[in-house]
């Protein structure tokens, strides 16, 4: 298939590296046109220079509502319109214990993690309305539905933006705007390391052990099931916590 998403502009956070990256590129090889936004300024530029005209690069911190706002504006004030929100950006403290999970980290990861959805869902739904619908995503995780230790307060948080989902499905439906979010295993991103503590070999093996299809999740199976959903193909699944995990979650 091809311009799944012809006339279709879509904002993607993180979009500078690893799965935002992934759907960036993939979003633009169906039609969209694509606002690549990353607290990495630099990052945002590669990616956009290497999807080409079609994109623009926006240095956002989602925490931000001014940042958020100028994020948005590039959608809907540079390409006339806005279609595709991807609540991409996380941020996750390192593998360890809860008590020593600073205060500093703690609130990072709620700014980012959960924060950032609402200044963004606040930006962008007056303008969805007024088009007429729209779709919002949101990279979750499989950790948000079965929590492992050492990552408690991330964990948290990704059930946090599950919760959410379902809940701006329901209210958002009468507008005609969908709301989903994607639940990723572990992958091969930058932050791994994180999630496993250290980036060994034998933490690696133990990884992909608990996962049924024997792997770590890849940006390209984000992009594509973000694709999907975002399509309208998808026109009538809303409110619904994806799971792009290999069987992890069985």
């Amino acid at each position: 298939m091809a311009d799944r998403l012809k006339g279709k502009v879509a904002v993607i956070t993180g979009a500078g590296s690893g799965f935002g990256e992934g759907m960036a590129k993939r979003f633009a090889e169906e039609g969209a046109r694509v606002v690549v936004a990353d607290l990495n300024g630099d990052a945002a530029a590669r990616v956009a220079g290497e999807i080409g005209a079609s994109a623009v690069a926006v240095t956002a911190d989602v925490t931000l509502r001014a940042d958020v706002e100028r994020m948005i504006k590039a959608a809907s004030g540079g390409f006339g319109r806005l279609d595709i929100l991807i609540n991409n950006a996380g941020y996750s403290h390192r593998n360890k214990s809860l008590l020593e999970v600073s205060e500093e980290e703690f609130d990072r990861i709620l700014a980012v993690n959960a924060k950032a959805i609402y200044l963004s869902t606040l930006a962008v739904v007056p303008i969805m309305e007024a088009q007429g619908g729209g779709v919002i995503l949101t990279t979750a995780s499989t950790a948000g539905l079965r929590p492992r230790p050492g990552l408690t307060w991330y964990n948290a948080s990704k059930g946090w933006a599950i919760t959410a989902s379902k809940s701006m499905a329901a209210e958002l439906a009468p507008k005609n705007i969908r709301v989903n979010a994607l639940c990723p295993v572990a992958g091969e991103t930058g932050m791994l390391h994180l999630f496993m503590g250290e980036d060994t070999p034998e933490k690696r093996a133990q990884f992909k052990a608990s996962i049924p299809l024997g792997r770590l999740s890849k940006p390209t199976d984000m992009a594509n099931a973000a694709l999907w959903l975002a399509s309208d193909e998808a026109e009538f699944i809303t409110g619904v916590a994806l799971e792009v995990d290999g069987g992890r979650c069985i």
